[in-house]
């Protein structure tokens, strides 16, 4: 018998009858107290209410009067659970029953098979049916394979049907009418479309059974056949739609296939981060079932009415073990769910959560991508990022002289900053940005925007143990970043010239479009060679090119002389056109003296560097100067300099742009190219060394077609840049020591190199190269010896053995012995390198070997016979007295003997002891008794260390290098001081052109690619092409002392000087190497300091004194080679014998006057036709670059 009802009616206060979800909480939350009152009553009547009979055991669920719905009100929940279950349990038993019986036919077509196989006999035509139907491809396996790319994330349509999966819609909890609520349509299609893809990745899948066990499928089951069942009974029950949160644990997948996590830590972040959701609101899905439904063996009368988010905030805090007890379980089920989700939960809270944060933590600060700014270029800085290397860079890429850097710099590097380097960072904010990552990605070029920047430039560690690694480092920078985007100018730092060559491998590398590889071993011994002919040099050329601050001394000191000219730099600006004439007019054009370089643009847009070009060169449109200036403004009036309005102008800074200007650029804007002026880049200038211009050999000199008549003979390399010889065998240039003390040395130049045979190599060929110059005349040569490990140098040999006068002693720089056999008191110049300087941790131990060689070398004393000649020979030439002659030469013609040692190749060692009368020695000469007065370049590693060259100065450890005394006089270098070509080079590419030209002696790229080849120079005929690039200037020291210009060097002006000396004798002077003490105009010689620095370009009215040495271009001597001809060809007569001849020239008195003439008539007959041209060609405009002012 049916039980008692009760009828009942939902309150008046309900929110909305018609809302079964709002009816569902308020009856769930009510049920009890509801169920009471039926009981108290069994026949309550409410007017205006539908009259529903129900069970005291039942539960009621709400409804709407307008939804048909189960009239006794009963729950059906069994209902919805059983067609999850047998969705589950049926699908399961088909699959195994289907593997069963399939394993069954196999084992029995196996056995059937096995009986016949030894007597069946298939006919050829039936075989090759059997194949043919054994290739073709089933149905089933099609549909799988349809499937496949369905679900796949490889298509379009497979990534739409991924992401979509996830959109599990609101759950339905009451009575409703599919045909008229529209959510339960939604869900309907949503769940319709999630059977599609269980149904494709079910035909997709290999392993149906496992497939059916995934969690993915398990879900399925429980929550896409309730949905089929809730539109049977008009009814929505809540279920276990809560499983559908477990579809997040694929979220991280789902990105993967939209490509948008593409990192290991972003993937893995958003693994844990979904399993961790997707679990914590499972399980606050399942407790907000049992919370709200109650035990179904306690009649579901403990049930207490939980919101879902409540019930996700009560296992949050039972998971972090907080447990503040304001929500807690109830149901006998929730509370058994809760204590094993304690121990999951606890667990996954603890492990899940702090490697979240960690992940979170370890974020990539500077991992977003760079936007570009419009109107603003950008550049990449990679490579050897330090806070040591960035200073400096930014240092000189960033100074105030500069005045159009509207340029961002993006550093990227796969480390981050540390704090001293992101402060730096910081400082420059608003011009520097750091991205972290590699270049070797092209995910982080991409970031940085490679393909947009207007050049990269990849820094290198100078202070690596292993340069060969550090150079195939950055080679790889540039393939990966030249593979991304070919067109990107690049510029590298590289540490060993030999590495270069690989940079010619790489199809984009295009020196023309800009890209140049700084190499640092070559430039750094360019440098220190051209020290070894003019002493100060490398300084003065160090200074040039950097971005120095102008520091104002007030006191009469050194310093204040040497800072004025350290504020100059090299600056490039084309020339006005008041300037098309001939070169030697156009210092008539300025007041203050201006010296530059000119280099030539052929019509063919071949471009040709002349250094210090004679006075026939004519300079048209096109000319490109290069300056020496304090900035940028001054260098600007070379290209608004107008004949007709600025011609009586005294004051230079009144020099600015007119109105006959404009006009003229508004005439030539339609014909003229494109330029770029000041600090711009010249991108089509080559990065080439410079070529002389070819002429007639009929029209040579006959002093030089006599000095050439044997083209047979092979005295230079193929280029006729550098004086060359028959390789030798090591053995053959070793000196013992008791040979070379029989062999007096003078005028030579003393390598002293710290080497084993594991040390990396320095490339000692850059050092000797400019010392081989062509320009050179082969007396002129110095003779080079190196002291050293005999391993080290026999690893070196092989680049080496093409040059002339070149002598091994094997031995240590720190023996004085060996020291004394090579005379290195009467050395031009002692250099000292280390090649192991790069083994060391600490710094300040890195150079131990060359400071300690160094004051070994000036605490020596040494026989005062010997100082006696040696000071002869340092002397200034006397009044009258031609040192280009050998009558005349210190050490001169009534030679007692001459004693030769052979090296090899026929190229002996000459010693020349004077004979006869000895010139006096000149009352400022040095004292070459004491090794102090030795002349020494030192290298550093370390440029704090520079304090312990000298022990008289009172340089601070802090100060920067080139504010140090050793430095300033020229007695110390550092590759830290090339940091600024970095900058240099990409503001102006001409510049790094220049410094080759200047350092190396006259590479060039034919000669670089020979090298690349063969690693060796080869020997080359004496061709009027090639004797023609002997014809080039070179550096030397002028001395004021006594000559032509002996009426200046007592209190002229510097601007006369170099006035005279352009227009004279063609010689292009740029500074001055000055006693240190000069300026106390001490009356007492012998207690001045012998110590000199130097002074670049000083101002036209600088005072100049009779000790002062002018570092000044000279034009090549064709003469000079037959003036020496009464002497052996093997000998460097008053070479050797003079220790100045090559570095400090005086012009002689006698006969000077005809000389010049003779070499204007000269200069006019060599360059009256320079190339051979017809009437059109002659007509074509020939674009001139003049370089340096």
């Amino acid at each position: 018998m049916a039980p008692p009802l009760l009828p009942v009616h939902l309150p008046s206060h309900l929110p909305n009858r018609s809302d079964p979800v709002a009816a569902y909480q308020l009856a769930a939350s009510s049920t009890a107290s509801e169920s009471a009152k039926c009981t108290r009553s069994k026949h309550s009547y409410y007017p205006d209410s539908p009259s529903i009979r129900i069970s005291k055991m039942d539960v009621i669920i709400p409804f709407s009067p307008d939804v048909p719905c189960d009239s006794n009100g009963q729950r059906m929940w069994w209902a919805f659970l059983a067609s999850s279950m047998v969705t589950f349990f049926g699908g399961l038993f088909i699959i195994l029953l289907w593997r069963s019986l399939n394993y069954l036919w196999t084992v029995c077509c196996h056995c059937n098979t096995k009986k016949k196989v030894g007597h069946i006999h298939v006919s050829t035509a039936h075989t090759k049916e059997t194949v043919a139907a054994l290739s073709e491809v089933g149905w089933m396996t099609s549909v799988k394979d349809w499937a496949g790319v369905m679900i796949s994330a490889q298509t379009l349509t497979g990534r739409v049907l991924v992401s979509c999966m996830l959109r599990s819609h609101l759950p339905i909890e009451s009575c409703q009418n599919f045909y008229k609520d529209f959510t339960l349509q939604i869900d309907m299609a949503f769940n319709v479309f999630f059977l599609l893809y269980f149904g494709l990745r079910f035909i997709a899948a290999n392993d149906k059974l496992w497939f059916w066990l995934e969690v993915n499928s398990v879900v399925d089951f429980f929550t896409v056949p309730p949905v089929f069942v809730s539109v049977y009974l008009n009814r929505s029950w809540l279920g276990l739609r809560f499983l559908r949160a477990l579809r997040l644990i694929q979220f991280s997948e789902i990105l993967q296939f939209l490509n948008i996590l593409k990192t290991s830590n972003s993937i893995k972040l958003v693994n844990l981060c979904s399993i961790f959701i997707s679990t914590w609101l499972t399980a606050a899905g399942f407790i907000h079932l049992v919370e709200n439904s109650g035990d179904p063996w306690e009649n579901f009368q403990n049930s207490q009415s939980l919101s879902y988010w409540e019930c996700v905030y009560l296992l949050m805090v039972t998971m972090s073990t907080v447990g503040y007890g304001d929500v807690y379980a109830k149901t006998t089920l929730g509370r058994l769910f809760m204590v094993f989700f304690i121990l999951g939960g606890l667990a996954m809270f603890a492990s899940y959560v702090p490697e979240i944060i960690e992940l979170i933590g370890n974020r990539k600060k500077y991992g977003g991508s760079y936007s570009a700014v419009n109107g603003r270029k950008h550049i990449v800085v990679c490579g050897h990022i330090t806070l040591e290397s960035v200073s400096n860079f930014l240092k000189d890429f960033l100074h105030k002289d500069r005045d159009d850097v509207n340029v961002e710099i993006v550093f990227l590097h796969n480390i981050s900053p540390n704090l001293e380097l992101e402060a730096l960072f910081k400082r420059h904010f608003t011009q520097v940005e750091f991205y972290q990552g590699s270049v070797l990605n092209p995910h982080d070029l991409a970031r940085v925007k490679i393909e947009s920047a207007d050049a990269c430039l990849i820094l290198a560690n100078k202070y690596c143990a292993d340069p060969d690694a550090e150079d195939a480092s950055n080679i790889m920078r540039v393939i990966s970043i030249k593979n991304y985007h070919p067109k990107i100018r690049i510029i590298t730092q590289m540490l060993q010239y030999h590495n270069k060559a690989h940079l010619l491998n790489i199809p984009s590398w295009n020196w023309k479009e800009g890209d140049d590889a700084i190499c640092l071993a070559e430039l750094k011994l360019g440098f220190i060679a051209q020290s070894c002919l003019a002493q100060g040099l490398s300084t003065m050329l160090a200074n040039l090119f950097s971005m120095r601050s102008f520091i104002k001394i007030e006191e009469d000191t050194w310093q204040k002389y040497y800072l004025e000219g350290v504020a100059n730099e090299m600056y490039t600006e084309y020339l006005s056109s008041a300037f098309y004439l001939l070169y030697q007019l156009y210092s008539n054009h300025h007041h203050p003296p201006l010296s530059f370089f000119l280099s030539l643009q052929l019509s063919f847009s071949i471009y040709i560097t002349l250094i210090n070009p004679g006075n026939h060169v004519k300079m048209q449109e096109g000319t490109l100067g290069f300056f020496i200036a304090s900035d940028a403004k001054e260098v600007k009036r070379a290209l608004f300099y107008c004949k007709a309005c600025h011609d009586d102008i005294t004051d230079p800074k009144r020099i600015k742009k007119c109105g006959c200007k404009r006009l003229e650029e508004e005439q030539q804007s339609a014909v003229s190219p494109k330029k770029k002026q000041g600090n711009g880049n010249t991108r089509n200038s080559p990065n080439g060394s410079p070529k002389m211009m070819r002429h007639d050999p009929l029209l040579m000199p006959g002093n030089e077609q006599i000095d050439n008549m044997d083209v047979n003979v092979k005295k230079y390399d193929s280029t006729g840049m550098f004086h060359w010889c028959q390789s030798k065998d090591i053995e053959k240039v070793i000196l013992t020591r008791s040979e070379a003390a029989m062999t007096v040395l003078s005028g030579h130049v003393v390598v002293c190199i710290f080497g084993d045979a594991k040390s990396a190599l320095v490339g000692l060929r850059n050092l000797v190269m400019p010392l081989r110059a062509s320009n050179f005349h082969y007396h002129e040569l110095k003779p080079i010896v190196f002291v050293g490990s005999l391993e080290y140098l026999k690893r070196e040999w092989e680049t080496l053995h093409n040059f002339p006068k070149v002598s091994i002693l094997p031995g240590t720089p720190l023996s004085r012995a060996d020291l004394r056999a090579v005379n290195i008191n009467l050395c031009d110049m002692c250099v000292i390198l280390s090649a192991n300087q790069s083994n060391i941790d600490d710094a300040s131990l890195q150079d131990k070997e060359c400071i300690l060689a160094s004051l070994n070398i000036k605490s020596m004393q040494f026989d005062d016979s010997i100082g006696v000649l040696q000071a002869t020979s340092q002397g200034f030439t006397l009044p009258g007295i031609d040192r280009s002659s050998p009558e005349n030469s210190p050490v001169h013609g009534g030679l007692v003997r001459q004693a030769s040692i052979t090296t090899g190749a026929n190229v002996p060692i000459i010693t020349e002891l004077a004979a006869g009368k000895v010139l006096p020695v000149i009352s400022f000469s040095q004292d070459t008794s004491s090794g102090i007065n030795i002349h020494i370049i030192t290298e550093l590693v370390n440029d704090s260390n520079v304090q312990f060259l000298d022990q008289d100065d009172d340089d601070d450890p802090d100060t920067e290098l080139y504010l140090t005394q050793p430095f300033a006089c020229g007695t110390a270098f550092a590759v830290s001081v090339l940091d600024s070509l970095m900058s240099a080079t990409y503001f102006n590419d001409n510049i790094l052109t220049l410094i080759r030209t200047l350092v190396t002696g006259g590479a060039t790229p034919e000669l670089e690619g020979l090298l690349a080849e063969e690693n060796a120079l080869r020997g080359g005929y004496s061709t009027p092409q090639t004797l023609a690039n002997r014809d080039r200037c070179r550096v030397a020291q002028l001395a004021l002392y006594d000559g032509p210009f002996a009426d200046l060097g007592d209190g002229g002006c510097y601007g006369d000087l170099f006035c005279k000396a352009l227009k004279t004798y063609n010689m292009l002077c740029f500074g001055i190497y000055r006693l240190r003490d000069a300026h106390l105009n001490t009356q007492s010689h012998t207690s001045q300091c012998t110590k000199r620095y130097v002074i670049t370009n000083p101002p036209y009215g600088f005072e100049l004194v009779p000790s002062d040495l002018i570092f000044c271009l000279m034009q090549f001597d064709h003469n000079a080679g037959q003036s020496q001809a009464s002497l052996t060809h093997s000998s460097h007569s008053s070479h050797s014998s003079s220790k100045k001849s090559s570095s400090v020239h005086s012009i002689p008195a006698t006969n000077r006057t005809n000389r010049a003439k003779s070499r204007d008539s000269r200069d006019k007959q060599k360059y009256v036709i320079p190339l051979k041209m017809s009437a059109s060609q002659m007509a074509n405009p020939i674009s001139y670059l003049v370089h340096y002012f």
